[in-house]
C-alpha cells in the first residue's frame, strides 16, 4: 500500500512540474536601424519562461557569434524568468542573423529582420 502511495505521489509531482512549463517569448532586434555596413548591436530578449533551464545563442549564418554578453537570470513574482543577450555586429547584405533559444530540450531559431 505504501509503495502504491509513493508512486502516486511521484506521478502527481511530475504532472505538477509539467504544468509549470511555459515556453519563452522571444524578440530579436537591433539597437539602431538595420542598415547594412553600419555598426550596431544585435539583441535577443527572452521572457516569460519556466523552468529556467535555457540557452541563448546569437547566430550569424548558423554559426554562434562569440563574445556575446548576457544579463543575469531574473524573474517576476509569478516565477516567469527573463534574460537578454547582446553582441556588437556590423550586418552585411546576404548574411543571416538570428537568435537560437533552447528551452529544455527544444531548440528554436528566430530571425533578425533588418526592416523592423
Amino acid at each position: 500500500m505504501r509503495l502504491l502511495f509513493c508512486i502516486a505521489a511521484l506521478v502527481a509531482v511530475n504532472f505538477a512540474q509539467d504544468t509549470n512549463h511555459t515556453p519563452p517569448k522571444v524578440m530579436v532586434y537591433s539597437n539602431g536601424p538595420g542598415e547594412f555596413g553600419t555598426a550596431n548591436t544585435l539583441i535577443c530578449h527572452v521572457s516569460g519562461f519556466h523552468p529556467p533551464d535555457i540557452m541563448i545563442q546569437l547566430m550569424k549564418d548558423d554559426e554562434e557569434i562569440r563574445n556575446a554578453e548576457q544579463t543575469d537570470l531574473a524573474f517576476k513574482k509569478n516565477w516567469r524568468f527573463h534574460l537578454t543577450k547582446s553582441v556588437p555586429f556590423t550586418p552585411k547584405e546576404g548574411e543571416k542573423y538570428s537568435c537560437k533559444v533552447t528551452h529544455g530540450s527544444t531548440p528554436k531559431q528566430y530571425a533578425w529582420d533588418p526592416n523592423m
